[in-house]
């Protein structure tokens, strides 16, 4: 391995009544994959933050060495002129602009105020071709998927030749062609001498693609090993500070008789005219009962949710049984009075408000509950949360937090415990665990064992394919957006899911 690139040392980043950083110290090495891994809420994306110029010098403590001299912070154009680009979990997109116009934005090629396209056309083909996508340059970002929209974002970062990437949770919204794309490119720049910072709660991708991993655990620095002297027990303890002996507790509920069916449920397709990205589908569940969707990305899973929700209603058609009766669904409002509950896969756009605390967010769902008229009653509403913010430990100096602070696996539960305040018969959960470190998927996993003791029916989208396996009572798989595949709990197995997934 190469000589070290880049040294932080005793970095410490405070927030108000928090400590997020605690003398963390790191090295990295000229052409090293060096992962970082903990649990949410443990400072991995508020390390890369100062490293990045996000946190300017003069907000933390501690330096920061690039080739052994010390390197001052003050932007994140200065980051970038020492060669760092960091490439974020949460995209950053123009979505009206093209592909080419994203990658190179504050780049483009050309002279006295005119763009030269030919040119910028003929690099972002180049860059294309090297990470394996085959999509057209003038193609507009708002067409992409979220996993195309994440490799756009590497590809601006790699447009601008860095020396040091750093990459937080990258492949949380990659198909698994793409990750596979993804793990060639990262072991390409090594091959080409480029460092990278790469932080993913997925740690087979840590054991397959670095070569050091780096454990933290509530802000401070716990561990730095390399990856064939360290085993993934030992990472799981270190980073929860305790042992889990089952990754995936689900535990065999009483199934009882069925409380939701939807028939004959077709979608628009988002952005292509006279097609379906949904196509005449159905599907039932019964009290207690996790459902499991699996299915490749863009085959229509959350669509399928979000329409029976009331979330789409343009050009929508279904019919929805609940108990046995025909029940109209034409807004999230319907739902919501038939028993049903919705955790969406991004809990940024559609699961939180960002600008209010954890009390207000938790009670966003049950307004009537805690309301004498038109007024909120706050002694009774702050009664009210507190008991769900203790019940899923929420790890949050308190209530009156404002939910932006915390980490994704804390958001998370505020988000499901939004739900649950409203006590639902159905409970539509998408990606439950997306972007959630090991010691907080457990708990999630707990917490959906308690409903479905209670009776509450689960559907619940992943991409994760252990947790779909692991958790699910009974499997449907979507390709195209028809379902190709039904499996009970012992005949769900990667094999089966996969094939089904990838039917015509």
């Amino acid at each position: 391995m190469g000589e070290t690139i880049l040294e932080m040392r005793k970095v410490t980043k405070r927030f108000p009544g928090v400590i997020a950083l605690k003398d963390v110290s790191i090295e990295l090495r000229k052409g090293e994959i060096l992962a970082v891994c903990g649990e949410n809420g443990a400072g991995k994306s508020t390390l890369m933050k100062v490293l990045s110029g996000s946190y300017v010098a003069g907000e933390y403590e501690g330096e920061i060495l690039i080739d052994g001299k010390p390197a001052e912070m003050t932007s994140v154009a200065s980051a970038e002129r020492y060669g760092i680009e960091m490439v974020y979990q949460e995209m950053n997109m123009m979505l009206d602009a093209t592909i080419a116009e994203n990658v190179f934005v504050g780049n483009l090629p050309g002279k006295n105020g005119f763009v030269n396209y030919r040119r910028l056309y003929a690099d972002t083909r180049k860059i294309l071709d090297d990470i394996g996508l085959d999509i057209e340059p003038d193609t507009k970002a708002r067409s992409l998927n979220s996993g195309q929209m994440q490799m756009l974002s590497i590809m601006r970062a790699l447009s601008r030749n860095p020396r040091i990437m750093v990459l937080d949770e990258p492949t949380s919204a990659l198909t698994d062609q793409e990750t596979e794309l993804l793990m060639k490119l990262m072991d390409d720049l090594r091959k080409r001498g480029v460092s990278c910072l790469f932080i993913s709660h997925r740690l087979d991708e840590v054991f397959r693609i670095a070569d050091r991993v780096v454990v933290m655990r509530d802000g401070a620095f716990i561990s730095c090993r390399e990856i064939g002297s360290v085993c993934e027990k030992q990472l799981v303890e270190e980073m929860v500070g305790r042992t889990i002996e089952n990754m995936y507790p689900k535990e065999k509920a009483r199934i009882g008789e069925e409380i939701l069916r939807v028939e004959n449920l077709s979608v628009p397709h988002p952005t292509m005219k006279n097609k379906n990205i949904v196509e005449n589908v159905g599907f039932h569940v019964r009290k207690g009962e996790i459902l499991g969707i699996g299915g490749l990305v863009g085959a229509g899973r959350s669509e399928m949710l979000g329409a029976v929700f009331g979330q789409i209603t343009k050009g929508v058609k279904k019919q929805v049984y609940i108990g046995g009766k025909k029940v109209e669904i034409n807004c999230p409002g319907d739902a919501i009075r038939n028993g049903i509950g919705f955790v969406t896969e991004e809990r940024k756009k559609s699961g939180f408000v960002w600008v209010f605390t954890i009390r207000e967010n938790l009670s966003l769902a049950s307004l009537k509950n805690i309301s004498k008229g038109c007024f909120i009653d706050k002694k009774y509403e702050k009664q009210w949360v507190k008991k769900m913010f203790d019940r899923l430990r929420v790890k949050a100096p308190s209530i009156e937090t404002v939910i932006v602070n915390l980490s994704g696996g804390n958001q998370q539960k505020v988000v499901l415990g939004k739900w649950l305040l409203e006590e639902p018969q159905i409970l539509f959960i998408d990606e439950p665990t997306k972007g959630i470190d090991v010691g907080a998927k457990t708990e999630i996993y707990k917490i959906m064992n308690e409903l479905t003791e209670q009776g509450v029916a689960i559907v619940m989208v992943s991409s994760d394919m252990p947790e779909l396996i692991s958790m699910s009572d009974r499997c449907i798989v979507l390709s195209n957006g028809r379902i190709t595949g039904e499996f009970n709990n012992e005949e769900i197995t990667q094999d089966r899911v996969m094939q089904a997934a990838l039917a015509e």
